[in-house]
């Protein structure tokens, strides 16, 4: 009897122990995992501008990036850039790779945003998936009543584009930053917050 009870008692603290040491991976890998992205994007970022003084080479590609952003809004810098732009869209092979970079970039932050009309996809057997309408008609090759979705993955910047019939598609009426989140998560962060 007195056997049984230490093992209970002990199999109840291990118990606890374990649930404890839970507990804090909950707090602390969040915060490590963070850290270590953040981290791993200075360092990457820093060898552009090899200076022994850790972050500055970050600081200076950030600082430089935007001058260039400004700059390149500005009405004098316009023509310019358009230039650029025509010259290195026209070179081939080049093109392939500036036009699909230039394309994406613009999809997440250009003025017009591409990935700002969520739904949610039948797929069949009461099985759905989220993802972004980028393309209204595929008329242009030969694909009348289909259209465009991107379906992101979970935990990675990364997803498929996939053409589907307009009759499997339910347009989310809802904040499509939450959406993305919401995908981009697994399903975890809730949407709205």
């Amino acid at each position: 009897m007195k056997k049984e009870n230490l093992k209970r008692g002990f199999a109840y603290k291990t118990k606890k122990i374990i649930n404890f040491f839970l507990k804090g991976l909950l707090v602390c890998l969040p915060i490590i995992l963070t850290y270590y992205v953040v981290s791993s994007i200075v360092i990457s970022i820093d060898k552009f501008i090899p200076i022994d003084i850790p972050g500055i080479g970050f600081a200076i590609v950030i600082v430089g990036v935007t001058f260039i952003g400004w700059f390149g809004s500005s009405i004098i810098s316009k023509p310019i850039f358009n230039l650029l732009d025509d010259f290195l869209s026209s070179l081939p092979f080049i093109k392939i790779i500036y036009t699909s970079v230039k394309d994406l970039m613009e999809a997440f932050v250009g003025e017009k945003k591409k990935f700002s009309k969520p739904v949610i996809v039948e797929l069949g057997d009461g099985i759905y998936k989220p993802g972004f309408i980028t393309q209204d008609d595929l008329f242009e090759i030969h694909l009348p009543g289909l259209v465009g979705v991107y379906f992101p993955h979970s935990y990675a910047f990364s997803g498929n584009l996939f053409f589907v019939e307009k009759s499997k598609i339910k347009p989310y009426e809802g904040n499509s930053t939450d959406f993305m989140k919401f995908i981009v998560s697994g399903g975890v962060t809730e949407i709205g917050n």
